[in-house]
């Protein structure tokens, strides 16, 4: 008999299928090769041998790890779209979309109106690698994600680009008390948005689906959310007997072509000959350490800088707590009156830092409270506000600066801190004992401690144990500096290239610090006196990679994971509290935490709450945008010009009246010129009808007309406005293209990016409900009175009775004076801002965006956060214009931008203003913009602060960049 033998080697898993004569599958398997694809392709052959042995076989290997084995070896290989294409015509007659997720590929292959397929380019965000991530960093396994998952009530905006963007927004629902069951559910929606959003990309998901691979086959919860996004009903959705092993089923089928017969023996031989042979290994990279002499003395130098530790149990007296809820770790440390450490804790917190904390304020009673007499406590971190309110924490302190104050205790001339923690990378620049500029890694983290622990657990290792292995590797791989998600294709060919487990241990050590120096910090010139601290340079061979690199020695403290702990109890210490109101023992011992997920519903922002309540009563609610939740909502009248510009537009709605309608989405530049068109209209009697509110559940329902998954967010909004007002039952949609904005007389000059500019010609193309109604799209330049006349009574003459060129002509002037009416009303509000402040010793914060960036849903409450915190709100368009005093070294051609380029000039003349820049992922000018915006604020002392944003919402971040300013500005 003649067996068809399928090998899909993919990026996580080994899979097999033995077909007979009849197409019946006799054998199958699904193992995870944890990097060691060839020795698993022979384990499992062997595994099948009783099957195999004494027949004939045809054998196809497919996957993105089977390339190599194939042409290694000479077996026939075949593409893994076109295996699965083949298994599912062969087996199938009526399904017109095939889903299939794998370790690192996901796949879309529409079989209906001609073949096409999409595939995941340089994003792994919706596949099993992301969950596995997920699940990791949950500190539980995919299995128990998938059961918890269905137990979900809410479900939390979680990005779905890739993992490490992901575990930005996990980590804080994780730390504030989530519920796992809800992150789970999360993280499995995370993933049905990337498969519609990056791989779908506009063309519908629709029909009969056929879903495969591993993770669709076995998680049961993430089904569960494909089903309920796409609407699918039970008959459209299709899950075959063989779905996690399909494609090596299609490639069992593609080997029946093949001529060439093996017997067993043959087949075995050859695939051991191939795990045998001796590939010539690259000698790129210098070993970390030449000999174990080498590595001492590098440990001696390291051991000079001490902290003083002391036996707790040999203790009396008083003592300081400090704690730091980190984002994967929890560290806890008490100091006495000499700044000597008594006690010190250092451990995972498992998503549940309340938890570690409870059981080591416990352990500390039980066992040292007799001894001690608590005098301050100071918490820091993530979980700063959580574990504050929970446990009657005296201080809370922003990360950096309790990272300082550690710092300088080694070294009183440091001129840098790079902290380097399990997600967190935070570097300050240290001028005249004050810090000079702060920066943080935005969204990533490949350049983290997490980054090396995911290939650590994927290779079957904990991570101190993995990291040691890479010391004294004589040949370090070179593994560039990927994100995480795609490492593992980099180390899975430098293992085909004969590098070891030692070489690709010493290989990753190098990939954290070139992507912590290239990625964030963007440089290696970082300082003198340079100190390194964090949980990750504990790690030798990453802090050995950081020097070679560095081509300089750098101090680390024997408490380098310690740090933040060891700053906030220094900090408490210096405070000279009578006594500390931290819960004492019989408290502890009646403590008690109880997390529960809910959405607000007291304002429009609808958020996703957290609330947390602890023995007595006491609440910690999480996750609002605003104070109303938390019951202390107080109308703030602290200036906010983004508030009063959000307000101003939507008077602009409300105040208006028109025989006839029309419909405008308020996007992109139409929050500009607004003003103008509602004026314009009315005066035609038309009424303009807006697109609902920008939101969460707006933005979805556009999602699947959105034709890139790299454009900002503000873009992608405008699909679901678009459907909005289609939804409103709107037959008239206007919206113009405008190559150009308002010449304001501060640029070479007055484009719009070209996103904003031509985003209506991306509506016409890609929506296709925009047939339904009439799409009038003309091409307007609001500075060319003439041409803009003529251009819009074109588009309107033949559309509304009564319109003629003189009523066009009369309605565009006085739009034009009402949109400098508006522009001059943001000028006088700022001014009174400006004013409000210095009467009240406030500090100013120029937050610098774009119009749009008002948007709640696009800011995500981020004024309303820096607002919160006593600043004054200004916006980049609110300060005075200065044509003449702003040197721009780069071509100065876009209006927003030269906003910005002004309001940094702006501010570089004021002592108590700072600027901080809102910056969309996906935005190409901006990449560029913002180097001359720091440029401008660096050369005249002032810092630079950036804010990224995105589709999620990660205030956390955001509050650390904005309190870790206002302490460098107090401490300078």
């Amino acid at each position: 008999m003649i067996y068809r033998l399928g090998i899909d080697a993919g990026s996580t898993t080994v899979k097999l299928v033995i077909l007979d004569e009849n197409d019946n599958v006799i054998y199958k398997s699904y193992k995870r090769h944890l990097t060691k694809v060839r020795e698993t392709i022979l384990e499992e052959v062997r595994n099948a041998k009783n099957i195999l042995l004494g027949n004939n076989i045809k054998i196809s290997i497919t996957g993105s790890s089977g390339y190599g084995v194939a042409k290694d070896t000479n077996i026939s290989f075949v593409q893994e779209v076109f295996a699965t294409t083949i298994g599912v015509k062969k087996i199938f007659n009526n399904i017109d979309v095939v889903i299939e997720l794998g370790g690192e590929d996901a796949k879309i292959i529409y079989l209906t109106n001609g073949l096409e397929e999409r595939m995941n380019s340089s994003c792994a965000g919706g596949t099993g690698a992301f969950i596995d991530q997920m699940a990791s960093l949950m500190g539980i396994t995919v299995e128990e994600l998938d059961k918890i998952s269905l137990e979900h009530k809410n479900i939390y905006p979680i990005a779905s680009r890739c993992g490490v963007f992901a575990k930005s927004d996990v980590q804080p629902l994780l730390n504030q008390g989530a519920s796992k069951s809800d992150i789970a559910a999360s993280i499995y929606e995370a993933v049905v948005n990337q498969t519609i959003g990056g791989l779908a990309q506009g063309r519908a998901i629709e029909g009969n689906i056929l879903f495969l691979g591993g993770p669709l086959y076995f998680y049961k919860g993430l089904r569960k959310r494909f089903v309920k996004t796409l609407k699918l009903s039970d008959e459209s959705c299709i899950i075959p007997q063989d779905a996690e092993v399909f494609v090596a089923k299609g490639a069992s089928l593609f080997a029946g072509n093949e001529t060439k017969l093996y017997t067993y023996e043959e087949l075995e031989s050859v695939l051991s000959n191939l795990n045998n042979t001796k590939l010539e290994i690259k000698k790129e990279i210098a070993p970390l350490f030449i000999s174990r002499e080498e590595y001492n003395k590098f440990l001696e130098r390291h051991n000079k800088a001490k902290v003083v530790e002391k036996e707790i149990t040999n203790f009396t007296g008083d003592v300081y707590i400090g704690i730091d809820a980190g984002s994967t770790t929890t560290k806890l440390v008490i100091i006495d009156n000499n700044d000597e450490i008594l006690y010190k804790y250092y451990a995972h917190n498992e998503g549940n830092p309340v938890k570690v904390i409870k059981e080591q304020l416990e352990y500390i009673y039980n066992h040292f409270g007799d001894k001690i007499n608590i005098k301050g406590s100071s918490v820091t971190g993530y979980g700063e506000e959580l574990i504050k309110k929970g446990f009657g924490i005296d201080f809370g302190i922003v990360e950096t600066l309790a990272h300082y104050i550690a710092a300088s205790k080694f070294n009183k001339n440091v001129d840098f801190i790079l902290d380097i923690g399990g997600q967190d990378i935070k570097c300050f620049e240290i001028e005249n004992k004050a810090i000079k500029s702060i920066i943080l890694n935005e969204a990533c983290s490949s350049g983290c401690g997490s980054f090396i622990e995911t290939f650590a657990k994927a290779m079957g290792y904990d991570v101190e144990s993995f990291s040691k292995l890479g010391l004294f590797s004589n040949h370090p791989a070179d593994l560039g500096s990927r994100c995480t998600v795609f490492m593992n294709s980099s180390v899975k060919q430098a293992q085909r290239d004969g590098a070891t487990i030692e070489d690709v241990s010493a290989g990753l050590s190098i990939s954290v610090v070139k992507n912590a120096l290239y990625k964030v910090i963007r440089t290696k010139n970082i300082g003198k006196n340079v100190i390194v601290q964090g949980g990750t340079l504990c790690n030798d061979a990453i802090l050995r990679s950081l020097e070679i690199e560095l081509g300089q020695n750098v101090i680390r403290s024997n408490i380098s994971g310690l740090m933040g702990a060891y700053g906030a109890a220094l900090y408490a210490k210096n405070q000279s509290l009578e006594n500390s109101k931290i819960l004492n023992e019989n408290e502890i011992l009646i403590f008690k935490h109880e997390s529960k997920g809910t959405k607000c519903g007291l304002c429009t922002n609808k958020c996703n709450l957290t609330i947390n309540t602890f023995t007595g009563g006491k609440k910690y609610i999480s996750g609002n945008r605003c104070s109303k939740p938390t019951g202390k909502y107080k109308e703030n009248n602290i200036p906010n010009m983004y508030e009063y510009k959000n307000l101003k537009l939507i008077n602009y709605f409300e105040n208006q009246k028109g025989k006839d309608t029309i419909g405008i989405p308020l996007v992109l530049n139409m929050y500009e010129n607004l003003p103008f068109f509602i004026k314009f209209f009315n005066e035609l009697d038309i009424k303009v009808i807006l697109s609902e509110e920008s939101s969460k559940k707006l933005y979805l329902t556009g999602q699947h007309t959105i034709p890139s998954d790299t454009v900002c967010y503000p873009a992608k909004l405008v699909h679901g406005h678009i459907e909005s007002l289609i939804n409103k039952g709107v037959q008239k949609i206007f919206y113009p293209c405008m190559t150009y904005n308002f010449d304001e007389g501060i640029s070479d000059n007055c484009f719009n990016c070209p996103v904003v500019a031509y985003y209506p010609e991306v509506v016409k193309n890609n929506i296709s409900r925009i047939r339904e109604i009439d799409y009038i799209m003309p091409y307007l330049d609001l500075n060319s009175d003439k041409s803009t006349i003529k251009n819009i009574y074109n588009s309107l003459k033949d559309r509304y009775n009564n319109i003629t060129k003189e009523k066009v002509k009369t309605a565009y002037y006085k739009a034009i004076e009402e949109y400098k009416n508006y522009k001059l009303d943001i000028l006088e509000r700022g001014k009174e801002a400006i004013k409000y402040a210095r009467e009240n010793s406030l500090l100013i914060i120029v937050l610098a965006g774009r119009p749009y960036h008002v948007d709640k849903e696009i800011n995500h409450g981020i004024d309303r956060m820096i607002n919160s915190l006593g600043l004054v709100i200004l916006t980049e368009d609110s300060i005075s214009i200065d044509k003449k005093d702003t040197e721009i070294k780069m071509l100065n051609q876009w209006t927003y931008q030269a906003r910005l380029f002004n309001a940094a000039n702006f501010v570089t003349k004021n002592e108590d203003m700072q600027l901080v820049q809102l910056v969309s992922f996906g935005c190409g000018t901006d990449a560029i913009t913002a180097d001359e915006t720091k440029r401008i604020l660096e050369s005249k002392g002032k810092l630079y602060t950036q804010l990224k944003i995105d589709e999620t919402s990660n205030l956390g971040a955001a509050k650390i960049r904005i309190r870790s300013m206002v302490e460098a500005i107090k401490s300078r």
